[in-house]
């Protein structure tokens, strides 16, 4: 069998090994799924990418998403990272700054900013959620809630509301009061499995805002094999969708930083464009690959 190639590329930063890396398997079409699995539980990323060829009129490429533990229909970090390994590679081509990527979750819509075939290092790259639904984080859940960030009794009481946010991944969203208490939590990564598992969460996104106007969030997903996130796409969506569809904030655009606490400093924009009742959540930021092979 000839040899493929992969990439490893690192998502949310510009700078090598500071943003969340993703392993991007080109011309995988010939795996099964149990092999792709297997390959994803090695690598042991937050996720791990596999490139196909297209099977919906209008995508550019075809990718499937796998955490350590199963397949996902959507994740941000993979969608901008496999997008980037492709256009690095001279697989792809944006047409009039867009690119529309296949996966099982539909078809996702991505902005291709500063794109020059000749040096790939400047683009930037925002995808635009496929779609979010939200669900009331039931108030009964909030004491065990606490109890895995580490939150005093009744502390998300006094607090926005918080909700479960479904946008391929499934987050329950709560946000504190500033960024300075998402950095001082005190997690119980047991708990906070149990909870996901219990209740079909993929993991639980805790966001507060600095008073630079900054976000500091941090998501966990231990029962996806993932503890802590170092920079989350869809968790930032998430947020996204939080303050401007759910919450109903008059906001157009913000910075998030996240990834302080394992070592990292990824920097996540997320914008929110509106046609009539129809709120849009685009996310993006920055990638650097780190490593090319083949397998």
């Amino acid at each position: 069998m000839s040899e493929k190639n992969f990439k490893q590329v690192d998502v949310f930063t510009d700078v090598k090994f500071k943003g969340n890396p993703v392993i991007v398997f080109f011309d995988a079409d010939n795996l099964s799924t149990e092999q792709m699995q297997d390959i994803a539980r090695w690598t042991n990323l937050s996720e791990t990418t596999f490139v196909e060829k297209t099977t919906q009129s209008g995508a550019d490429y075809k990718v499937r998403i796998f955490c350590p533990t199963y397949e996902m229909p959507f994740a941000g970090h993979p969608t901008i990272g496999t997008c980037y390994a492709l256009l690095e590679s001279g697989r792809i081509t944006p047409t009039n700054g867009k690119l529309v990527q296949e996966c099982n979750a539909g078809l996702v819509e991505i902005t291709v900013d500063n794109y020059d075939p000749k040096d790939i290092s400047r683009v930037y790259l925002s995808f635009k959620l496929p779609y979010y639904k939200f669900e009331e984080l039931p108030e009964n859940l909030y004491p065990e809630v606490e109890e895995s960030l580490g939150l005093q009794q009744n502390t998300i009481a006094s607090l926005p509301k918080p909700v479960i946010v479904d946008d391929g991944p499934v987050w329950a969203v709560v946000q504190l009061k500033d960024g300075q208490s998402v950095l001082d939590l005190q997690l119980d990564f047991s708990k906070i499995s149990l909870l996901s598992e219990k209740y079909s969460w993929d993991g639980i996104g805790v966001f507060g805002k600095h008073d630079n106007g900054l976000y500091e969030a941090r998501n966990f997903a231990p029962f996806t094999g993932t503890p802590e996130d170092p920079a989350c796409g869809s968790g930032a969506g998430a947020v996204g969708a939080y303050l401007g569809a759910y919450l109903q904030e008059k906001v157009s655009s913000f910075r998030i930083n996240q990834g302080l606490k394992v070592g990292r400093d990824a920097k996540i924009e997320v914008s929110l464009t509106s046609d009539e009742d129809d709120l849009r959540v685009h996310v993006g930021g920055r990638a650097v690959t780190c490593l090319n092979g083949s397998y």
